[in-house]
């Protein structure tokens, strides 16, 4: 008569097999993920892709193969490109970041990853949804992190980027049916700055004051002042009196100086330094 094993035993035999499965699944993944780190270095992006794609399948907890593999769709990804390949790459990477935050929701890589690919997707050609989409992500950083002083950066570009454009078929607009046509840097009309105003001006406002606040936190902060020398700008546009406008312009004016002053300061130093 044939002896049956007990069946502790079985099940141990089992969880053991298993253990030992799962075991060689992630070392598999982590190959997977280290040829595709070297694919990715070498600028090889559907190689690196696949790669990461597999050490995903090997270990779905693998964080680091799915920061990769959305990384590399959005390497992929060229702005303004028409190609259904090259608008799949951009809404890959958004998939596979946001998969990362259905796990870890305070994930600033992936956080980071959306907010930019987006902005690069909502820029050219423009597109004002993704565009704020995009800043939605860069102040769910701030609320993680509030003492970054990047997100307030791309918070305040992307204000810049949604005024400046208002402002520009604004002027278009206005030019198709003036006598007088506005050029760039013309102050706008009082009822056309009053316009201005009420489509963007709170737009503006919080540009600035991200913006401002980014420069609190890096004194030396150039590309943010850069960019605060331009909300300025189109602050300025929403003023109806010429003092309130040159005000603008004159702080406008004084951040180029203190651009000028910071990179001439970095300049002069060296990289020992």
């Amino acid at each position: 008569m044939q002896r049956k094993p007990p069946i502790l035993f079985l099940v141990a035999v089992v969880l053991a097999a298993f253990t030992a499965g799962v075991g060689c699944d992630k070392l598999r993944a982590r190959d997977k993920l280290n040829k595709g780190v070297q694919a990715y270095k070498n600028a090889q992006f559907d190689q690196a892709i696949e790669d990461f794609k597999e050490a995903k399948q090997y270990d779905p907890s693998l964080t680091n193969a799915q920061l990769y593999l959305a990384t590399a769709y959005a390497s992929q990804y060229i702005p303004g490109a028409p190609s259904p390949e090259n608008i799949n790459n951009g809404e890959q990477a958004v998939t596979e970041f946001k998969n990362i935050l259905d796990n870890d929701a305070s994930n600033l890589s992936a956080i980071d990853g959306i907010g930019s690919i987006l902005y690069n997707m909502g820029g050219t050609p423009f597109d004002a949804s993704k565009l704020n989409d995009s800043k939605t992500y860069h102040e769910k950083h701030i609320s993680i992190k509030p003492d970054d002083p990047e997100p307030y950066y791309w918070v305040g570009v992307i204000d810049w980027s949604l005024a400046y454009r208002a402002n520009k078929d604004m002027r278009e607009a206005y030019n198709k049916t003036s006598k007088k046509p506005l050029k760039e840097t013309d102050p706008m009309p009082p009822a056309l700055a009053t316009q201005f105003a009420t489509k963007e001006g709170s737009t503006v406002d919080e540009g600035i004051s991200n913006l401002q606040k980014g420069i609190s936190l890096r004194s030396d902060y150039d590309d943010a002042m850069a960019y605060l020398n331009l909300l300025y700008r189109q602050k300025a546009d929403t003023e109806t009196t010429p003092a309130a406008r040159d005000a603008d312009l004159q702080q406008a004016d004084d951040l180029v100086d203190r651009v000028k002053a910071i990179k001439q300061k970095k300049a002069n130093i060296s990289p020992t330094q």
